[in-house]
């Protein structure tokens, strides 16, 4: 088993580098590895209606897709994230959860923590959440990628505050983050430990209880080959906002003008119906702006850019083109 203990704490770069490993290498993996600030959302989620979209921005937090099932989680520094990418045959159950998080429940009781197993994908400690979990099956290699978070030190108004999403706002067929109660281990220590003590006695546990592991460095050109996926991928919209599957999103502001509330669906990404009510004034009639926004990218830059082109506040009265764009959001 190849141990990576990875130093890169860069969001876009650690979730291709696992897309990367587990495609282009034959050995079993164990990595450890941390985000600095990054919402991961589910592959199969709605970007969108997971993460607060002001709060995201004004703290400048990557939002970054997985290959991977299940719901949104936030990282910092104080959360470590840990990898197992294993072979399978086809006798054996392909996803497993207990088999990859009992190893952590072995090194929480070695450090005086009792932790359970729950649900579908979460461990526990006195009922609440340190560490989610999820599996994706690359069936070509007969691979299986397990990843999960394990709560630290992190900032636990942080998470919420990023997560914090208005539930009435989308209306689609994505399954929404179920929230739960969460918890530090390092509130549960007997002893105080840092991350980074904590992060060897994890390593120290996986290969005391593995036979033939060793550490491994991915050289200058494995790096290269993930930067580029990274950069080709995981740093695009596309990937990170379009992939969501089809929505509906009703949104509501207050401006100078008055009140105005967008319904809209989105499909692939893009726009493909606008209505916009509200008790404001207008100018001229607005049905050919809705025209026009159809097909348009829903992303901020693009509405903007289409609403600016059209001179969308000529048609109202009092209402500017970003008083208009806080609406889609």
């Amino acid at each position: 088993m190849l141990c990576i203990d990875h130093p890169h704490t860069e969001a876009y770069f650690n979730l291709a580098l696992e897309e990367y490993l587990l495609k282009n290498k034959e050995e079993n993996i164990f990595m450890l590895w941390r985000n600095n600030n990054a919402i991961i959302v589910g592959k199969h989620q709605n970007t969108l209606a997971e993460i607060n979209t002001e709060n995201v921005k004004e703290r400048e937090i990557k939002v970054v897709r997985r290959l991977t099932g299940g719901g949104a989680v936030y990282h910092d520094l104080g959360n470590l994230n840990f990898t197992f990418i294993m072979g399978y045959d086809e006798d054996q159950a392909q996803i497993d959860f207990k088999k990859y998080t009992q190893p952590i429940i072995d090194v929480m009781a070695d450090l005086g923590i009792k932790a359970e197993f729950s649900g579908r994908n979460d461990l526990l400690i006195d009922g609440k959440k340190f560490s989610g979990n999820a599996e994706h099956i690359y069936h070509q290699k007969k691979r299986v990628l397990h990843h999960g978070t394990l709560l630290f030190a992190s900032e636990i108004t942080d998470i919420s505050n990023a997560l914090n999403v208005n539930p009435l706002k989308f209306e689609g067929k994505a399954m929404k983050s179920v929230r739960s109660r969460v918890t530090n281990i390092s509130s549960h220590l007997p002893q105080p430990l840092s991350v980074e003590e904590f992060r060897t006695k994890v390593m120290a546990h996986i290969v005391a209880t593995n036979a033939d592991t060793k550490p491994y460095q991915l050289d200058t050109e494995e790096l290269n080959a993930v930067q580029e996926l990274a950069t080709e991928k995981y740093e695009t919209w596309d990937w990170n906002y379009g992939y969501s599957p089809k929505y509906g999103l009703k949104n509501g502001i207050k401006t100078e003008g008055g009140h105005v509330e967008v319904h809209f669906n989105v499909a692939k990404g893009l726009i493909s119906g606008v209505n916009i009510y509200g008790d404001f004034f207008v100018n001229k009639d607005i049905d050919s702006l809705k025209e026009a926004l159809v097909g348009v990218a829903h992303r901020e830059a693009a509405i903007e850019e289409k609403l600016t082109q059209m001179e969308a506040a000529s048609y109202f009265n009092n209402i500017s083109v970003q008083d208009l764009v806080k609406a889609f959001f």
